[in-house]
């Protein structure tokens, strides 16, 4: 296991690599120049120009493209990330005050999606083809289909501006509190919903590969009750690809989570 996880862990470095590579010259194929968003524009010219030089210079943006890119490597493995562009304050810093917040809406939605999506998924197998089956699948559709910032209005709508059970919006107490659960109930539901449609559907498939298998039959066979035959020996070898996918998820909740809390 040790060897397995260091390998992965090895693999993992020229993948991050190759990431932040892309990352940094697809910014700058992509049209626009960062300099002269700073420059007001009913500036005369000469001095737009002395200006923008001077922007040039400050942030290296004059320098050939292999520079900066050394650069930025280097700082990046010193977790500098430079200055904000719009706020001029250190991106790490900005990091370190935002990135808590987002993760604990990310745990909190991972953990939602996680219960809902495997219990409709088991559930959806075991009455394979009931009304059951096709209820829970037409709403893991929904779940899937549902652009989020269209669910959040809406729930918005309903929790805080007609029933003002709600808030709309804010942080709250960041403690384990009930004003700060409050405030974390419509994002969780939004970013949960979602993630439960994909990985209900996928747990679905996933308990339908390993339902009849010899294994299984073995157990009813041997007498043991459908509950524990489900819950023990099918369900346990039909997550080891689920949890695959909740990892995925997990990363696409936390990019997804930029929407929501805006």
């Amino acid at each position: 296991m040790r060897a397995y996880i260091l390998k992965r862990v090895l693999l993992a470095i020229p993948t991050i690599l190759g990431a932040v590579t892309l990352v940094f010259f697809a910014m700058h194929l992509a049209p626009g120049d960062p300099a002269s968003l700073f420059i007001p524009p009913d500036l005369p010219p000469e001095k737009s120009a002395e200006l923008y030089a001077q922007i040039q210079r400050e942030y290296g943006f004059d320098d050939p493209l292999y520079v900066q890119y050394g650069r930025y490597l280097t700082k990046l493995a010193k977790l500098d990330l430079g200055k904000s562009l719009r706020e001029g304050t250190p991106v790490i810093k900005d990091l370190q005050r935002r990135v808590p917040h987002t993760l604990r809406l990310g745990l909190a939605s991972l953990a939602v999606s996680a219960l809902l999506g495997i219990t409709v998924g088991v559930i959806s197998a075991i009455y394979r083809g009931r009304w059951v089956d096709h209820l829970s699948m037409v709403g893991a559709l929904f779940g899937v289909s549902i652009p989020s910032f269209w669910l959040a209005l809406m729930l918005i709508l309903l929790f805080a501006v007609r029933l003002q059970w709600l808030p709309p919006s804010g942080l709250g107490d960041t403690t384990l509190s009930w004003d700060g659960l409050k405030h974390m109930v419509l994002p969780v539901l939004v970013l949960g919903l979602g993630g439960a449609g994909g990985l209900a559907r996928y747990t679905r498939s996933s308990m339908l590969e390993v339902i009849n298998r010899d294994y299984v039959r073995t157990a009813r066979a041997k007498g043991l009750n459908e509950r524990v035959t489900i819950l023990r020996h099918a369900l346990r070898n039909a997550l080891i690809p689920v949890v695959t996918i909740l990892g995925l998820n997990f990363g696409f909740m936390l990019s997804g989570a930029v929407i929501v809390e805006t």
